[in-house]
């Protein structure tokens, strides 16, 4: 072995073409980082603090809040009112005389604009006011040796070189290479997905073998599952591997969802027409002789008709609606837009480890004697039970008592968890189940000396008292177990284990093991000798059955999966897992239904293009990816994308958060995942169920279709306030029917509140029997367009025969009106008061498709008929009290002409109730003749 005489430089490896600092013996490790046995010294640590920084993640970026509250004025709606309300102030400052009309009307734009801001920034703040918590999965405290002397220091002190001492339980805080190592075990599954401790040796291996698989580094963020060793510092903070994943995740841009851009192209057209047609107008009205400012705030009415100012707000509130509706189902949503997107995916692609799984071995069969023994239970907990206990007993007491690792109690909301190696925190567990009392039996038998677990035997064995002599202990892989038995434990005889039952154990091993569970053998052998040789202690050894464990499925996972594919959702397993272990889970959750899934693996995946991965992705049948790390995973999630496709990721690792930055929306597990993965995500479960995708896909769809609602009920009124304008424009009439500071209050105090009842609509029964939208359908489709039309259409109608109606009802010539005459201010207010009380019966009409609203009943919104009856008590104040009557040039109304709006109201609930009884029945006959 090459010995390296030239330190490394602070906080790096040996460059490329060098030896490797894992293919070096211990003392060139220590002189390759310039450490020593005894640590580093006080003023080596104070300059290399000084050169290499603290041992941290930078923190990440946030936006100002007073940035986030700018952001909301950039809007383009907004910005068409905040130009709108510039110029009239103009107009104001220019006219004379000075209209105080024009003025109101100016603030009344900018408070819209102001109000919707405050809206968007509120709703938007708290739902992403979640803990800044990415460098929390650093441990906070760890111990290493300096000057010689063991010392506890804070993690971000610890420097390249510095000696770091691990034991059982330990969070590892840099990456570090192994100079000692005593039956040490590494749980690395935050970071590569792996369910099962790995062994870590303080050997040499070859220089080419990559980091992550190198036996003996260990990398920050994993933890030590048994064992104690010593570690040499090779990389802290952003140099770690858990810092490069961190560059990957924060190197993500941000992607806006499916609704945003749609919302954006919704909102150039509108501005666009709205801008056009209010030019328009005022290049027809020049003309007339009427003077410019009139004709500049009456084309300015125009305009503001067109645009739907409450919709900002509306569609914040209705999202954060839906947000507060997923926190009731343990949800998190940090981007309110989120919601949307999910209800929009057509792949999830999902790790395994933590997220299908409970990252917890359990014991779930037992064999002796031929028979096959169920234990119930998951987890750690020592509730369940074993079916017939009494034969398998004696096995689960051999078994318990040959581990090193324990079970804790529950403390706090941490549930019970295992200190040590998790196989064996699973045998103790089933054990207890057995009904087993393990400080009774470890008392009754106490260890005398031990073998410990090492890779190349495969076995574990443990010396014991037990009266007046001594038992040897074993557990271990079936194969290198059976090979030392020579008897077997028969139903409760001991047996030579001829030929005819050595075939049957080992067929019982088979078929425990091809489900994908882990296969233990437990044996036992007397002693005479309390300290014998390993070779005494592990051969002539009478088996006493095997036993087999997996990482469980989440209860609830079938049952979310089954709703997932209904729903025309395809599930992709990401793991960094074995294939035969992840595809026997995959099988279990339904993730494969049948035939031979197509598999690959991490290694096949670097040798793909990314033609061939693109035409990998678009097979039809069951994919799994294994052996897979943070790259692969992006590099799945960016070729779905590629392919069109709206992609969810799940995860719990930090292996996972590049993949769950880079989603088109990311799902992180909140109580067993890890804080990076929380940080990566924008939805993360807050009880780890996976069956609160499956609901949340449901709401986010629900989300979609009440967007559209609220689009037919705030353009359909909109369309009610332009038509009126446009026919005594050319008409010829020089009065308006509707005043910009009218429309102001009909979109804002009278359309919010209804279409924020209508964003809370509940979500219909059908919703996941349908497949995921095209990203090619339009938010405004043609459908909805047609439904706008149709009911703006009768509305203004309406609202245009009602305002010239009371005029020539009211016998007063159309030449002799002016702005100020009773007789007009009426039939403003008549104006308004129509499509106040049409949109209360829109509202009514919107809140199905194609099913009667009489079916689903008047009255089971009841936020809806609260929202249009506060719409029409303002309306009523618009109309009686004098204050809001100057506002608004309005007049009181008599009962008769209430009863003349609220008739086209009615007669348009009537219309639209005919035209989804003639939708039904033309899809019913095309129903019949498709059958």
């Amino acid at each position: 072995m090459a010995s390296v005489t030239t330190p490394l430089p602070v906080g790096q490896e040996l460059p490329a073409g060098g030896i490797s600092v894992q293919a070096l013996a211990t003392p060139d490790v220590y002189g390759a980082t310039g450490s020593a046995p005894h640590g580093l010294s006080s003023a080596e640590v104070a300059q290399r603090q000084v050169t290499a920084g603290a041992n941290e993640l930078p923190h990440p970026g946030r936006r100002r809040l007073w940035r986030r509250f700018a952001r909301q004025f950039t809007d383009l709606f907004a910005v068409v009112l905040e130009v709108a309300a510039g110029i009239t102030f103009l107009a104001y400052i220019l006219g004379e005389p000075r209209d105080r009309g024009t003025f109101q009307l100016a603030v009344a734009i900018l408070g819209v604009v102001v109000l919707n801001a405050i809206i968007g920034f509120t709703q938007e703040y708290s739902a992403e006011r979640t803990a800044e918590a990415l460098r929390a999965m650093v441990p906070h405290t760890c111990r290493v040796l300096r000057d010689g002397v063991r010392r506890e220091i804070a993690v971000r002190d610890v420097v390249f070189g510095d000696v770091v001492l691990l034991e059982a339980g330990d969070a590892v805080p840099a990456d570090c290479r192994l100079v000692e190592a005593r039956d040490l075990a590494v749980d690395n599954s935050a970071l590569t997905g792996e369910s099962r401790p790995v062994p870590r040796t303080a050997q040499p291996v070859p220089e080419r073998t990559p980091a992550l698989e190198a036996a003996n580094r260990l990398f920050m963020g994993t933890s030590i599952a048994a064992g104690n060793g010593r570690g040499v510092v090779l990389a802290i903070g952003a140099a770690t591997e858990f810092g490069r994943i961190f560059r990957l995740t924060s190197a993500a841009p941000y992607a806006t969802s499916p609704l945003q851009r749609q919302i954006a192209t919704m909102a150039r057209w509108v501005s666009l027409v709205a801008l056009v047609v209010g030019a328009s107008m005022f290049v027809v009205r020049l003309p007339s002789g009427q003077p410019t400012v009139a004709s500049f705030v009456f084309a300015l009415g125009v305009m503001v008709a067109l645009v739907p100012e409450g919709l900002p707000a509306t569609l914040s509130v209705s999202l954060a609606i839906a947000v507060r509706r997923m926190a009731h189902r343990q949800a998190l949503v940090k981007r309110l837009l989120a919601v949307e997107t999910l209800g929009s995916t057509t792949v999830i692609c999902t790790d395994k480890t933590g997220t299908l799984t409970k990252a917890e071995m359990t014991v779930t069969r037992l064999w002796a004697g031929g028979q096959t023994h169920a234990v119930s239970g998951v987890g750690y907990a020592p509730t369940g039970t074993v079916t017939d206990p009494t034969p398998v007993r004696e096995m689960l007491r051999v078994a318990a008592l040959c581990c090193d690792a324990r079970l804790v109690p529950p403390a706090g909301p941490v549930g019970w968890r295992v200190l040590g190696d998790t196989t064996e925190g699973a045998l103790l567990a089933a054990a207890a189940k057995g009904g087993l009392d393990l400080e009774a039996a470890e008392a009754a038998t106490p260890r005398v000396s031990e073998f410990p677990f090492d890779s190349t035997r495969k076995l574990m064995s443990t010396v014991h008292r037990v009266g007046g002599g001594y038992a040897a202990y074993v557990k271990g892989a079936p194969g290198e177990v059976l090979g030392r038995c020579t008897h077997v434990d028969w139903r409760g005889e001991r047996q030579p284990l001829t030929g005819a039952l050595r075939r049957a154990v080992a067929d019982a091993g088979d078929a425990m093991a091809a489900d994908g569970s882990r296969v233990l053998a437990v044996a036992e052998r007397t002693l005479d000798d309390p300290r014998p040789s390993r070779d005494v202690a592990e051969s002539e050894l009478t088996l006493l059955g095997l036993t087999a464990m997996t990482d469980p499925p989440r209860p609830d996972v079938a049952g979310a999966v089954a709703d997932c594919r209904r729903a025309g959702i395809r599930i992709v397993m990401v793991s960094g897992d074995h294939p035969l272990t992840a595809e026997a889970i995959a099988r279990r959750v339904g993730i494969v239904r049948g035939g031979v899934p197509t598999v690959v693996t991490g290694a096949r995946l670097d040798r793909m293009d990314e033609t061939a991965l693109d035409a990998l992705l678009a097979v039809s049948g069951d994919l799994l990816f294994c052996r897979v790390n943070p790259e692969h995973k992006m590099r799945v999630v960016n070729g779905l994308q590629r392919r069109g496709e709206v992609v969810a990721v799940t995860g719990d690792g930090a292996n996972d958060a590049p993949a769950l930055k880079h989603a088109d929306i990311g799902v992180a597990m909140g109580a067993s995942g890890t804080d990076v993965a929380r940080e990566a995500a924008v939805m993360v479960l807050l009880d780890d169920s996976f069956a609160s995708i499956a609901a949340a896909v449901r709401l986010g769809r629900s989300v979609y279709h009440n967007i559209r609602k609220f689009l037919v009920y705030v353009f359909s009124s909109n369309v009610g306030e332009l038509v009126p304008l446009l026919v005594v424009t050319f008409a010829g009439f020089p009065l308006v029917p509707l005043l910009a500071v009218q429309v102001l209050a009909i979109d804002l105090g009278s359309d919010v509140l209804p279409a924020l009842a209508l964003g809370a609509e509940p979500p219909e029964p059908d919703v996941m029997d349908q497949p995921p939208r095209s990203r090619r359908e339009r938010l405004m489709s043609l459908a909805v367009a047609r439904r706008i039309l149709f009911l703006g259409g009768i509305q203004a109608a309406g609202v245009t025969f009602a305002f010239f109606w009371h005029i020539h009802n009211s016998g007063v010539p159309f030449d002799a009106l002016s702005e100020d005459h009773p007789v007009y201010r009426e039939a403003l207010t008549i104006t308004q008061a129509g499509i106040v009380l049409s949109q209360f019966f829109v509202a009514l009409a919107v809140r199905t498709d194609r099913q009667s609203v009489l079916r689903v009943g008047l009255l089971s919104n009841p936020g809806l008929l609260a929202a249009g009856g506060l719409g029409l008590a303002l309306m009523a104040g618009i109309s009686y009290l004098p204050p809001l009557q100057s506002i608004f040039h309005t007049a009181a109304l008599d009962a008769a002409d209430w009863a003349l709006a609220a008739a086209f109201g009615l007669l348009l609930l009537v219309l639209e109730e005919l035209r989804k009884w003639w939708l039904r029945r033309r899809q019913s006959r095309k129903e019949a003749r498709t059958s």
